[in-house]
């Protein structure tokens, strides 16, 4: 687990919108262009992790809890450099199967 590198409180975290903010208020280095691509799969993959710490740490201080939140940034911004947004599902319209259409997969042939 990482620190955040100065005193930063949740209040100051919660007035944060960008995801450029969110990287600059944890001192996270980013690639401006891979943010520009993929902003929304990983704003939506963070705020997942932000849900599961507030629940699986509930009496954790501020720092600590700051110091995961950084932590899941990190994995949220990395998740995307291995995986695409299709492989990864986050949104719906990801994990519906696509209507009037044939997979190859699911055609059988008969021998």
């Amino acid at each position: 687990m990482t620190e955040a590198t100065n005193y930063q409180s949740l209040a100051d975290f919660k007035k944060l919108v960008d995801a450029e903010e969110y990287f600059q208020f944890f001192d996270i280095p980013y690639d401006q262009h891979f943010v520009n691509v993929n902003r929304l799969h990983i704003l939506k993959q963070f705020s997942l992790l932000i849900e599961e710490i507030d629940k699986v740490f509930p009496d954790v201080d501020e720092q600590e809890r700051l110091a995961k939140y950084q932590d899941a940034l990190t994995e949220a911004y990395e998740l995307f450099r291995t995986s695409s947004p299709i492989e990864t599902k986050l949104f719906k319209v990801f994990q519906e199967k696509p209507k009037n259409v044939v997979l190859v997969s699911e055609i059988k042939t008969t021998d």
